[in-house]
Parts: C-alpha cells; structure tokens; sequence
C-alpha cells in the first residue's frame, strides 16, 4: 500500500506541474491591476489598470522621445507602449516566460477565439505593418535580435519596419499571435473578455466546530505540516495540531501549555492586545518568528517608542487632548522578534519558545486608543513583512494621517526584516525599529512618501490575506466609519481614498485640525467588495472582517470565491471574480449553518437557525487550504456543504450516509474539478488493478 500512496502522489505532482489552472499575474510587476476613477492622461485607460500617474508620465516621455511624425502610426504607437496599462499586460508582455518589449499583436492568420469581443482584432498586426512600415521613429521596439525574434529596443538609430522585416507575413510571425484558450492578444484597445454572466452562488456553508477558545489569529505551520498556531488578545500563542476533515476530531491544544506566552508584555483592552503572528517563511530552519502587540509605556519601561503625532505630520502631541484617560502616545504598536531556537533539537520540532524578545522590529506611539490595525503577513513572493496600520483613530481620521504621506498611519507597510540596517542606517533613514527598506517599495517613484509605505488611505484594515494561487491578489477588509465596508484589492503605492472617501463615497469629516485632501487632487483606487451598514443592522453598527479566497477542494462550490463576513457574525458573504482574472468581482450573502454531527455541539441564535458565532474576529487557512472562522464563541471549520443538508453539485465521491473527508484532503487545491476527480479515479484504478505490495 506504502508503494501505491508513493505512486499515486508522484503522479499527482507530476500532472501538477502542468496544470493549466495556475494563474499568471496580471501586471508586468507581478501586482494586481488597481482601480482609478478617472482615466489617465496620456493612456486610455480608466478603471481597472496596471498604471499609476507616475507610470504614465513615463510612457509618455517615450512616446515623445520616439518622434514619430506620422499621425496615424503615432496614433497605433501610442496604444502599443500603453498596452502596459492593460489589466492583461503580464499575459501580453510574455510567452513561454520570455519577456517581449511589445504586446502580442492579435494577427490575421489566425482566427481569434470567441473569447475576445473585438473579432476585428484579427488584422492589427497587419494593421501595425501597413500604417507604420514606411514611417522613421526613433527607438523602435520591433527590432529584431541577433536570433531573429523580438528583442531589446535599438536606442541608436532612426529605423522603419521594411528596415528590420522583409514582409508582413515575417512582421507578425514575429510580433503577432491569437486569443486562444488560456491567451490573449493586443488589438489596439483594452483587452476586454466576454462575461459569460455571474456564476450562481453557492446554496450554504456548511461549518463544524472544532475549538472552543476564542483566538484573534491563526497561522499555518511553516513546515506544511496539519498543525497551526492560534493567538488570543491577551498575549498567549499555542500550538495546535488541527484533525482531518470528516474524523469527528477537535482542535488538540493544551491551553494550560501554551507556545509562548506574551502576556507580560501586551496591554490588553477592547481595542489593543497581540494583534497579530507572523513566522518567518523558513521557520523550521531558523526559528524566527514575530508578534506585533500593544503596550504602554506606563506599566512597562521596554514600551518606549516615537509619538506618530510629531512635527513631521505637523501634529502636536500637547494638542491632541487625552482620549478614554489615556495620554497621546501611551499605547504603542510594536512589532518585536523571538526565536525557537534551543528548545529542541530543531525548530520545526520545537513545541514552545522563550518570551525574550531577540529584536524589538518596530515602536510607533498611537495618537488615541483606536484604529490601529495590527495584523502582520509575510508575502509569499517576495518574503518580506508587511504590516497593517490603521489611521490612529478619532471620528474621520481628524489629523487625516491617512491621506498623509510623511505618516505611517492608515497605511500598509513592507519590510525587510532579512537585511537588518546599521544604526547609522536608522538614523539616518528616520526608521522606526530594526529593519531595512526593499528596493522596490514605491517610495522611489513617488518622493513624497515614507519608504515603509507600500500602500494607504485606509481607516482600519481588519485582516488582510494573500491568495494561495495567485499572490498578486492581496485583500485587505477596511473598516468604515459610519456607511459603508469595504473589500480592497491592495496594490503597490495604491490610495484607498479615506478619509475623502468611506468605500466608494464621499465623506466630509467633521473636525479637520490636520486639514483637508481635496477629492480632485487624489486617484483613489474603490473597493471591489463591500456593504452598507443599512444591509446587516438596522442600528447601521457594522464591521467587516476580511477572509480568504477558498482554495480547497472540501467545497468544491466555494472554490475560488472570497470568503468575508461581519464581525457581529449576522452575515457571511462569497465575492466571485467574473470572468476570473479580471478583477471585477461580485458578492452575495451566503446562508451559513452549522453540522448537526460536528464534533462540538453549535448552540443557536435564540428564535433562529443561525448557529451562534458571537462575533466573527478573524478567518484562518491550514496547509491544506480549508478555511477557519475564528470567532468569539469557538473555532469552526467550513466542511462539505451536503453535511447540513446544501445541494453542492460539484461535491463527488461521497459515500452515502458517511460524513467522511472530501476527495482532496491531500491538499491538491489548485486542482480544477474534472482534474480532481480525473487523479482520484487513476488512484482508484491503481488498487483495482492490484498494484499493492
């Protein structure tokens, strides 16, 4: 049996690495398109774009430099360079991997896939090549390199196409192709797919509880193991080991043992506490792991930071008044390190650590007692920390630090926590704490911002997730202030609007001591998901919790929609991306129940079939990409929709009667239906045909 596991899951990887269903990024730079609400000024694009201002500008220097005297193929020029701006332009800009200097060229010898709404795409190529072959310009993107493809830009001389290209047909064997399945190809507009009408919702989420403790956070192991550990406000960490889908087990943690306790350290009230774990991608190799938390600097001499109201932002401490009796700058947000190194032979094995900080990473002073997020992620693209900040608090953000670029609040920061800075380094920098800045966070393309700075405008972003298949998709629930909740899709240097806009609208504060950001003079980049107030409580209190995207295979109906809720545990909501990739997404409520065989007893809302959640502080996601929903009464688990009675049509192979695992407790979650059950059968045809030792 040892060898036919062994057999299977070498299959299983190997037909892996050629699953067509893995996503490319969309943008060149590896990001996510933003969203503008006004369209740029040199290319034609408005909405959802790879393109900033700053971005723009610079295609429209090359543009001039070119000096292309002839309208008409100045006019097709202009679109070719700002294909870069196409919310398809990783997909456009590359083939096989290789990176190409100009958009694949939708070419009339091929006939373009229905997919693509423009079926006149087919004669740009040719287009290209009757308006341009006789026209100089300088640094011309279609010379060809010494192997005859396309290559590099030719910056020295004054060319024509004829120059380069015997022929039309030789032009777009080089620089054209078609929209096929899985492609796409320029045809001199914005790319634009045929939405095939939103996918039906799911009829349910089926969830179990499995834990009974109330935790803020939860992180997967490092190793890729089946266990996690879970964080509460108070400042304790355990280790849990989580059980297969469909056992009937419970979450095994020993809550009188904990990991590490912080405890001493964070100050603990409504709003502050151990606000969120991150473990250092290679944990199991170096024990590294972080903690960002509260304290006060009255109660413990090791909470000693600078006041985020400083001259800087020209904000004054003595000014801000005291808020709930507390004084500015006496609750801090830290990020500190700590190490599992030398409780076990290896860190991988390691069952707790030393509450001994080995580094203190970041000390910022909060201006008021609210709004100041906390949740630390490490991209798994890029390995670098990125760390959520809300805008401090006060009713609309008074100081309006958000919209303030010298000031860290209402931001989302990125550091390097690998290539620790000199003091000199610090100092000279202006850091906060012990990191340094990597080289590609924008604040070298826009001077104005702090280097830590990867994207702001935001009030108080409440858990913030990258998805498992495509990191370029990173989410981030914002919270509001009065109307409305908002989903973001957050991108480099993106500006979320707030507090010139709460979601989608305007908002006008009611005291303005830091001054105002006019509407006119920002892009704000609009939430792709969100709700109103008025739709979950007729009180209008609301405030978004932020999920997942659902990549695992226990419910097959989920898969691939982000998974988002209230924190008053009133409403769950799935947003689905249409057509996929595109960035435009819709959401429903999704009605959610409890299992009547979960392995802890659901109790009720009173007069209702809601099981009672209490309030919904945070999502979690294991190795194997099932999703958690840690909320105040317990942890749950989302589990096979048929177990409270929903109708999943894509749910296969379940034994009749039996509550047992999905077909994919392996893990395989980037596997599309037809594939998965394609493994599961060549696994069932391995035992019939006897190959068992």
């Amino acid at each position: 049996m040892a060898r036919v596991l062994a057999s299977t899951l070498l299959f299983c990887s190997l037909l892996l690495l050629f699953d067509p269903s893995f996503s490319k990024p969309l943008c060149i730079d590896s990001m996510a398109p933003l969203t503008l609400n006004t369209t740029l000024k040199f290319c034609p694009y408005n909405g959802s774009t790879c393109c900033n201002s700053t971005e723009d500008l610079q295609l429209q220097k090359q543009f001039q430099a070119m000096n292309i005297s002839d309208p008409s193929c100045a006019s097709i020029m202009t679109s070719i360079l700002c294909a870069r701006c196409d919310p398809f332009s990783a997909e456009l800009f590359t083939v096989d991997s290789t990176p190409r200097p100009v958009p694949v060229l939708c070419n009339s010898t091929v006939s373009a896939n229905s997919s693509q709404s423009r079926q006149a795409a087919n004669n740009f190529c040719s287009s290209v090549w009757d308006t341009c072959q006789n026209v100089s310009f300088l640094n011309s993107p279609f010379a060809p390199s010494l192997k005859g493809q396309a290559g590099l830009p030719n910056n020295s001389n004054v060319s024509k196409l004829t120059e380069y290209w015997q022929s039309k047909t030789d032009f777009c064997n080089a620089f054209g192709g078609a929209s096929m399945d899985g492609s796409v190809c320029f045809d001199g507009q914005p790319v634009t797919l045929n939405n095939t009408g939103t996918p039906s919702p799911p009829h349910g989420l089926c969830l179990e509880k499995i834990g009974n403790g109330s935790y803020l956070t939860m992180v997967p192991h490092p190793d890729g193991s089946n266990r996690a550990f879970f964080a509460n406000q108070q400042g304790q960490i355990w280790l849990a080991t989580i059980p297969d889908q469909g056992v009937g087990g419970i979450l095994h943690l020993d809550e009188s043992n904990p990991f590490v306790d912080l405890t001493d350290e964070v100050y603990l009230d409504t709003q502050f506490g151990l606000m969120g774990i991150a473990f250092h991608p290679n944990f199991a190799q170096n024990g590294r792991f972080f903690a960002s938390f509260n304290c006060d600097k009255v109660k413990w001499p090791g909470c000693t930071g600078r006041c985020s109201c400083n001259s800087d932002v020209n904000c004054d401490p003595s000014k801000l008044g005291s808020d709930n009796g507390a004084q500015p700058c006496q609750y801090q947000s830290v990020i500190a390190e700590y190490s599992a190194n030398g409780t076990s032979s290896q860190p991988s094995l390691a069952t707790s650590a030393k509450p001994t900080e080995v580094r203190r990473i970041f000390t910022m002073g909060l201006p008021f007692t609210s709004h100041h997020g906390g949740q630390i992620l490490f991209g798994p693209a890029d390995g670098y920390l990125y760390f959520m900040m809300g805008d401090g608090g006060g009713t609309g953000d008074p100081y309006n630090f958000a919209q303030n670029k010298k000031s860290l609040l209402g931001k989302i920061m990125r550091l390097d926590v690998n290539n620790l800075p000199s003091a000199d380094e610090i100092n000279q920098l202006g850091l906060w704490g012990n990191y340094s800045i990597p080289n590609d966070n924008p604040y070298k393309e826009d001077t104005q911002l702090q280097p830590e700075i990867w994207a702001y405008g935001l009030r108080n972003p409440w858990r913030c997730s990258f998805d498992s298949e495509r990191p370029s998709y990173f989410m981030c629930g914002d919270t509001g202030q009065d109307l409305y909740e908002e989903v973001d899709m957050i991108t480099k240097d993106g500006n979320y609007g707030w507090r010139v806009y709460e979601g989608p609208l305007l908002y006008t504060p009611p005291d303005s001591p830091g001054g105002n950001t006019p509407p006119s003079s920002i892009n704000p980049i609009f939430p792709v998901m969100g709700y109103s107030h008025s739709d979950v409580s007729k009180e209008g209190s609301a405030s978004i919790t932020g999920g997942y995207f659902y990549r695992s295979m226990t419910d097959p109906c989920m898969y691939g929609r982000y998974l988002y809720a209230d924190l008053y545990a009133t409403s769950l909501w799935a947003g689905t991306e249409n057509p996929v990739d595109s960035g435009n997404f819709t959401s429903s409520v999704i009605p959610f129940s409890c299992a009547g065989d979960s392995p802890l007893k659901c109790s009720s809302v009173p007069g209702s079939s809601l099981p009672a959640l209490g309030y919904i502080f945070s999502f979690g996601e294991d190795n194997r990409k099932d999703v958690f929903v840690l909320a105040s009464s317990g942890v749950y688990r989302v589990v096979r929709s048929s177990r409270c009675n929903y109708t999943c049509s894509k749910e296969k192979f379940t034994p009749v009667g039996s509550p047992g695992p999905s077909p994919t407790t392996s893990g395989a979650s980037q596997l599309t239906d037809p594939f998965n059950n394609f493994v599961l059968l060549f696994s069932s045809l391995l035992l019939l045909l006897g190959f068992v030792l």
